[in-house]
């Protein structure tokens, strides 16, 4: 990557982590890398509603394809000792969106001022976080007719500057599903008076557990994220409570499987009990899943830029909206490692690894230039 550019997407980069904005509020995010774009590039800008593209027409003929970034922040105070401190108070980018959008910057100042082969499309994408992002986004895919999409993710726990990739499935689906429960509230002395939820979600919080370990068409997880009943006074018996669980799975119909099941015995239970319940459904992922093709072409491209290959073993537990487009056309999803001992992202002490910048940046501009063809 030249020097020049480097210094502009770093620069470019702490700015954007001064000014963290959460899921689905990213406007003067999203207004920055508009200007940043329209000043220092070539790349046309479509502004859409709560996000935008940017694209550079190729040679008739050729291929379209598509480069994602995600813009959001977490709800995480900032507490390094940053020169480029996060200036929104219990907001910072824990995650390294404030990198992923900067290297997509990089790609557009590397293919400014030359012809493409292929139309290239940069998607500058919200809601990453909370799952809702990339519903807006992925369908740019099909009117456009774009042929494949990539993305990356920066990655503690990994020899920095390593391209990280895993075949296949490569991050799971996952969802919120929170069951709640309401019954009687009655003094402490008389229970039965009353309907206390309190046995009923001791149940569905077992049956969660028990159901996981049935066996499952690959990893299936239940996590336990909130339990609640009553307010704790000593002197009532609770008339309310709520339970929270993240469903994890390989595949969405296990995880749709899973919760049908959760909230049938839920219903079970509220029956018994006397209760009504009711329930809520909150960031919702898809599985991600790699494209043989897709993630040669990314292998292909790390060995021609020098850059070393590390297969992830296992998948990445954490789930990734990144897979609605891939419902859409083929891609891949790879990683850069961040450093063995860096901080782990979505911890305060963590923050995007400046030196990671010009490979993500380099690794693109070679998949936007790539002939395509069986691989």
């Amino acid at each position: 990557m030249h020097k020049e550019n480097l210094k502009r997407i770093t620069e470019l980069r702490h700015e954007l982590h001064r000014h963290p904005e959460l899921s689905m509020r990213e406007e003067r995010t999203a207004q920055r890398l508009q200007d940043f774009l329209k000043e220092n590039t070539d790349f046309e800008i479509v502004g859409r509603d709560g996000w935008f593209y940017a694209v550079k027409t190729g040679r008739p003929g050729g291929r379209k394809i598509a480069f994602r970034a995600d813009m959001d922040a977490l709800p995480i105070p900032e507490s390094l000792p940053l020169p480029y401190v996060s200036r929104c108070g219990g907001v910072s980018h824990k995650c390294g969106h404030d990198g992923h959008s900067a290297a997509l910057c990089g790609l557009a100042l590397e293919l400014t001022g030359r012809t493409l082969k292929n139309t290239v499309y940069l998607i500058f994408q919200p809601g990453e976080e909370t799952g809702q992002g990339a519903r807006l986004c992925c369908g740019l895919i099909p009117q456009e007719g774009i042929g494949e999409i990539y993305a990356f993710h920066n990655l503690p726990g990994y020899p920095e500057g390593h391209l990280v990739y895993r075949e296949g499935l490569t991050q799971p689906a996952s969802e919120g599903l929170r069951i709640l429960l309401a019954g009687q509230k009655s003094h402490a002395s008389a229970p039965e008076e009353g309907r206390n939820p309190a046995e009923a979600l001791a149940r569905i919080v077992l049956r969660s557990q028990e159901r996981c370990r049935q066996p499952a068409d690959g990893m299936l997880l239940c996590t336990v994220t909130g339990l609640l009943a009553g307010t704790g006074d000593f002197g009532i018996s609770a008339g309310s409570g709520e339970v929270s669980l993240t469903l994890r799975a390989e595949r969405e119909e296990e995880m749709d499987r899973l919760e049908a099941d959760l909230l049938a015995f839920a219903e079970e239970q509220a029956a018994a009990y006397g209760l009504t319940v009711s329930h809520e459904i909150h960031d919702r992922f898809p599985e991600t899943r790699n494209r043989p093709e897709c993630l040669a072409r990314v292998r292909k491209a790390a060995e021609a830029l020098g850059i070393p290959l590390l297969a992830m073993p296992r998948l990445w537990r954490a789930s990734e909206d990144f897979g609605h487009y891939l419902k859409e056309c083929p891609g891949a999803m790879f990683y850069l490692g961040a450093g063995e001992g860096t901080p782990a992202l979505h911890t305060d002490a963590y923050d995007f690894d400046d030196r990671l910048l010009a490979p993500a940046a380099d690794l693109f501009a070679r998949l936007a230039e790539d002939e395509g063809g069986e691989e």
